[in-house]
């Protein structure tokens, strides 16, 4: 099983970008998808979880910014990112619950992660 993030890069701030986490590889189910981010010299934070339910879950410096939504058909997550702020630059890491089999056992699995700037 392998995640593989893509979507980031510079955008000035105030723009916005679009991450998306294709899961790929022996996959029955997934479960709950999430996506967090890392910058220098900080600890690694959530950033937004999305149940396969749609329950959904923000980190309070995103809400109103950025939307988590996945495609459950294609096994990719997605997070749109608008009004990027210069405290959002970080690499952000792709999660994901998923079992490879029926017996209803899910993993944790996690993307490279993909690097986002934002210039002020």
């Amino acid at each position: 099983v392998q995640l593989v993030e893509s979507g980031g890069g510079l955008v000035q701030a105030g723009g916005s970008l679009r991450l998306s986490c294709a899961a790929s590889g022996s996959i029955f189910s997934i479960n709950a998808m999430g996506w967090y981010r890392q910058a220098p010299g900080k600890q690694r934070e959530l950033v937004a979880a999305a149940t396969r339910g749609g329950a959904t879950n923000y980190a309070d410096s995103v809400k109103g910014r950025f939307t988590i939504s996945r495609d459950i058909v294609k096994n990719t997550g997605y997070l749109q990112m608008n009004s990027l702020k210069p405290e959002d630059p970080a690499v952000y890491y792709c999660t994901a619950e998923i079992a490879r089999g029926s017996g209803g056992y899910y993993e944790g699995y996690w993307g490279q992660g993909t690097q986002v700037t934002v210039s002020s």
